[in-house]
């Protein structure tokens, strides 16, 4: 969860050292970290007066990304996540001229990701597939990159933290990841993303572990806006979903998230992180000011958002 103090500090550094190029090495934090300080470096101004989507008039300094997770996909992205923790808030910049210039993508670079980090970062890569997926921007051009996406994350993500040390396996899921992050810079992202940027800027919790939290419970709302294209997502991940109509093929979806969830490790709900039933209208107000809301299949208000954190308690 890169900080607005961050970005603004490193905005001096490169400044003071008369910098000509942004290299990041590490996860989504410090890669948006890199990209926010070279808005501001372009800019002149605070980082706080992007937020929003296509803010940028200036081009940034050449962007070098190494990533050492596979799950966040900022290395290929045009979005941009920054954590304001004065309003327990973060903000979203969504912008082509953040997709870095160059990313060098290696499994081998992973290889010291501890079970946590690599269960949070691969379920996030799984919810962007899904996501971008029934995105209301979706598209012949997302959609391949989304369903190999979820077919190597969801093939590999449980035997992958149970073999830290095999480069096959991370590799599918390094790949996953990077096919995952093709097709949401494109096709955007939706309510999972939305709620989750607001859970994790009220709590400053893993970006991967909100996404864990929310999932399934988004899932089961927005199916009936898009079944034929979720009834996709299940046959993808092996559910047979022969003589099953809708409802069933919702249920068994929703089962096989929640199998695979607790499968690599993640039991969690809202309330054993401290979240009460007077936080929902705060973090609903700030997920409806999200620009992901706004490609989420199924049209959505404040009221619908409340009620979907609720059973997320």
């Amino acid at each position: 969860n890169p900080r607005v103090e961050e970005v603004m500090r490193g905005a001096e550094v490169y400044r003071e050292n008369h910098c000509n190029v942004l290299v990041a090495v590490g996860g989504g934090s410090p890669m948006d970290c890199a990209k926010g300080i070279g808005i501001v470096v372009a800019h002149g101004r605070s980082i706080l007066e992007f937020e929003g989507v296509d803010t940028l008039r200036v081009p940034s300094p050449p962007l070098i990304m190494i990533p050492t997770t596979a799950g966040t996909s900022a290395d290929v992205s045009q979005f941009v996540i920054i954590s304001n923790q004065q309003e327990r808030m973060k903000f979203s910049i969504v912008s082509k001229a953040v997709v870095p210039d160059v990313s060098l993508i290696d499994p081998e670079t992973t290889a010291s990701m501890d079970p946590f980090l690599s269960a949070c970062t691969g379920i996030d890569a799984l919810v962007h597939a899904i996501e971008a997926f029934v995105s209301t921007g979706h598209g012949p051009l997302t959609d391949p990159h989304a369903l190999e996406a979820m077919r190597l994350i969801n093939g590999n993500l449980v035997q992958m933290i149970a073999n830290p040390q095999d480069i096959a396996l991370r590799e599918k899921i390094m790949l996953g990841s990077m096919q995952a992050g093709l097709a949401f810079s494109n096709a955007i992202l939706g309510a999972v993303h939305a709620m989750s940027h607001s859970l994790g800027g009220f709590l400053d919790l893993p970006h991967g572990l909100c996404n864990a939290v929310l999932v399934e419970h988004v899932v089961a709302f927005n199916y009936s806006a898009a079944p034929e294209r979720f009834k996709v997502i299940a046959e993808t991940f092996g559910i047979d979903c022969r003589g099953l109509n809708h409802p069933q093929i919702r249920q068994r979806l929703v089962e096989h998230l929640i199998a695979l969830k607790h499968a690599v490790g993640f039991h969690e709900t809202l309330g054993l992180h401290g979240v009460g039933s007077s936080d929902i209208p705060f973090l609903s107000q700030h997920a409806m000011d999200d620009p992901c809301i706004l490609t989420n299949p199924r049209e959505s208000n404040q009221r619908d958002v409340e009620v979907v954190y609720g059973e997320a308690l």
